[in-house]
């Protein structure tokens, strides 16, 4: 299949390049910087004039524009320059693409804020409450409107592309240090199976909304196994409620062929991301 895909120099999008093409995928980039990977690209900046991408059999989209390191607030002090790069500019992204399959990576913001322990389903109404998640719901039903596929991924970890540094680097850092850590619970995915997710989903007839989530992860058991991987050691903060976590439910990707690596993979992650 010839897949578009934007974003491709991000953590998730990095990920999800080279997993096409080891599935056999002729995969153009599009964005403002060329992939690493080496792989046909198109100078393209979201918000921008889009190149005619009426070749593709498919469209990927994971770029989005925000505050570098926030996603939630990522419209930092111009909401109105957000909106208009993520909301029109993929408007004017999926016009480009005409009669292409799209993928789009939504977000678990979607659903907002909830009663604690609320299991999330895809079949509930979307109630955002930031502007981040306002804007993927937003887009959403345009994907859905043209028959695509949205992923409403939760938190991503992994290797992080050359040159950048893993989601996890400060806590890292903060850990090493001594510093004080404020105890947190939340639910992870690994980039891998975030790219095996959009793979499934070039296959998945639309239009669908899938969940996509694999752990929840405490921040002291994280560091507990970053401290056994590398060595390290530190102050491991207290354990937050797990019970208040609102965890996304993924029976229906699963049911797809979709199949995580559960928490058997975060070793295996941590020894990858703390050896570069």
């Amino acid at each position: 299949m010839r897949v578009v895909l934007s974003g491709a120099t991000g953590l998730v999008g990095h990920p999800i390049a080279a997993h096409l093409v080891a599935a056999g995928h002729a995969v153009t980039t599009l964005g403002r910087r060329a992939s690493p990977l080496g792989l046909p690209h198109l100078d393209w900046d979201l918000g921008g004039r889009c190149p005619d991408l009426g070749f593709a059999d498919a469209l990927v989209h994971a770029a989005f524009a925000h505050v570098p390191g926030r996603y939630r607030g990522g419209e930092g002090g111009d909401p109105a320059g957000f909106i208009r790069r993520n909301g029109d500019g993929t408007r004017h992204l999926f016009d480009a693409a005409r009669g292409s399959r799209i993928v789009f990576l939504s977000s678990r913001a979607v659903y907002g804020s909830r009663p604690p322990g609320t299991c999330l389903t895809e079949d509930m109404i979307p109630q955002p409450d930031t502007l981040y998640g306002t804007l993927k719901r937003d887009i959403e039903a345009e994907v859905i409107a043209r028959g695509g596929i949205a992923l409403r991924a939760t938190g991503v970890y992994g290797p992080p592309p050359p040159g950048r540094d893993h989601k996890w680097s400060a806590l890292f850092a903060d850990f090493r240090a001594g510093r004080p850590i404020a105890p947190r619970v939340a639910t992870e995915v690994h980039a891998e199976d975030v790219a095996a997710a959009v793979a499934v989903a070039l296959r998945h007839p639309g239009p669908d909304v899938l969940n996509l989530s694999d752990i929840t992860l405490d921040r002291r058991d994280l560091l507990a196994a970053y401290a056994s991987v590398t060595g390290h050691s530190g102050h491991l903060p207290r354990r937050a409620d797990a019970g208040a976590v609102c965890a996304m439910e993924t029976g229906k990707l699963r049911s797809l062929g979709w199949s995580p690596r559960g928490i058997a993979g975060l070793h295996p992650a941590l020894r990858a991301m703390t050896a570069l």
